[in-house]
C-alpha cells in the first residue's frame, strides 16, 4: 500500500492547531464537494480530505500517526512498523467494539461518511482490526494498549512495569504525550490477540462515577524456533538421512524443556510428528509438531563420494519416479 501524507493533503503544517485543521479542511471541502464542485477528481479530493480530517482532527489517532515520523513521503510503499500501537495508550470509542466500523470523517453537509469508503493505509492504522476500534462504556471510557511479549512469556507467564504514552490536548490545542508506568501480570497460556483488563485504571469518570478499564492486547512476537498458531507450535527439526530412514531417538527442544522423541523408520522430509500438550498451557493445552527436515551431508571428501557412488548404484533409488505414474 502507499503512504498519505495527511498534513500535505489538508495544506497544513505538521505543527498545525486544531483550529487551523478545522479551517483548512472546511476551505477545502466547500471547493470540492461532489454536489458543487466542478473539479476534476472532486469526489475522489473529497474522500481524500475526508480521511484525512478523520485522523488529524482526534488527538489520540494523529498523536499515533505522527509516530511514524516526518521522513515518510505520499506514494511511497508503506506497511505498518511491527510494534505499531505497542506502548500507546488509546480511548475506546462510545458504542464501538473491536472490529467493527464506527462512523468517520464529517460530510460537508454535517453527514458522515464510513470507513469502508478510506484507503488501506488508513484501514492498517485505524480500521477495524486496529486497536483504534476498541469499544467504550458508561462512566469513564476504557482505554486500550498493546502489550508486545517474547514466546516463552506466553508459555510461563510475566510480569511487566510497562511505561504507556497517553496523548493530552494542551489549552493551545497542540497535543502533549503523557507517560506513566503500570505494572501487569501475564497469565502463562495467553494467545495472540487476548485482552487482558486493568480495572479502573482507563479514563476517571466525571461526577464521581466509576472510572474506565485499561485493556492490554497481547502481541506474541515471532520466535527464532517455533512458529504459532493459536495455541499449537510448530518447529523444524534437522535430521540425518540414516534417522529418518532407519528410525531414531532423538532430543527435540519445547517450551517447557527438551524431550525425547521417536523418530519412526522410513521418515520423509516434511513429516510431522505431534508431541501432544507441548504447546501453550490451556483447556486443552496447545501440541507440538515437529516437522522432519532432513539434511544431506555433503560429498565433500573421497570416502564421502565414494559412499554417494556405492549408495547409487545398489539401491536402484529414483526419487522422481513416482511422479510418472
Amino acid at each position: 500500500m502507499e503512504f498519505r501524507d495527511y498534513y500535505k493533503i489538508l495544506g497544513v503544517e505538521r505543527a498545525a492547531t486544531a483550529d487551523q485543521i478545522k479551517t483548512a479542511y472546511r476551505r477545502l471541502a466547500r471547493k470540492y464537494h461532489p454536489d458543487v464542485s466542478k473539479e476534476p477528481n472532486a469526489e475522489a479530493r473529497f474522500k481524500e480530505m475526508q480521511e484525512a480530517y478523520e485522523v488529524l482532527r482526534d488527538p489520540e489517532k494523529r498523536a499515533a500517526y505522527d509516530q511514524l515520523g516526518s521522513d515518510w513521503k505520499s506514494g511511497q510503499s508503506f506497511r505498518p512498523p511491527p510494534d505499531w500501537g505497542s506502548g500507546f495508550e488509546f480511548s475506546g470509542r462510545p458504542g464501538s467494539a473491536g472490529g467493527r466500523r464506527h462512523s468517520a470523517g464529517r460530510t460537508a453537509g454535517g453527514g458522515t461518511a464510513g470507513e469502508e469508503d478510506f484507503s488501506d493505509f488508513f484501514s492498517s492504522l485505524f480500521g477495524g482490526g486496529s486497536p483504534f476500534a476498541g469499544a467504550g462504556r458508561a462512566g469513564g471510557r476504557d482505554h486500550h494498549a498493546r502489550v508486545d511479549i517474547a514466546l516463552e512469556e506466553a508459555y510461563r507467564g510475566a510480569s511487566r512495569m510497562l511505561e504507556l504514552k497517553r496523548p493530552e490536548v494542551k489549552p493551545d490545542g497542540s497535543i502533549e504525550l503523557r507517560s506513566h508506568t503500570v505494572r501487569v501480570a501475564i497469565p502463562a497460556g495467553v494467545t495472540e490477540g487476548q485482552l487482558i483488563r486493568l480495572a479502573g485504571q482507563g479514563e476517571p469518570a466525571a461526577g464521581g462515577g466509576s472510572a474506565g478499564d485499561l485493556y492490554l492486547e497481547v502481541h506474541i512476537l515471532p520466535d527464532r524456533r517455533f512458529t504459532l498458531d493459536n495455541r499449537d507450535l510448530t518447529l523444524t527439526f534437522q535430521v540425518a538421512p540414516w534417522e529418518a530412514a532407519l528410525g531414531a531417538s532423538v532430543t527435540v527442544p519445547t517450551l517447557g524443556g527438551p524431550v525425547e522423541m521417536r523418530i519412526p523408520p522410513g521418515s520423509q522430509s516434511g513429516q510431522k510428528l505431534r508431541l501432544r500438550g507441548r504447546g501453550l498451557p490451556g483447556q486443552p493445552p496447545g501440541d507440538e509438531y515437529v516437522q522432519l527436515k532432513v539434511v544431506l551431508p555433503p560429498a565433500d571428501s573421497p570416502q564421502a563420494k565414494a559412499l554417494y557412488e556405492e549408495m547409487r548404484s545398489k539401491l536402484n533409488f529414483d526419487p522422481r519416479a513416482t511422479e510418472t505414474r
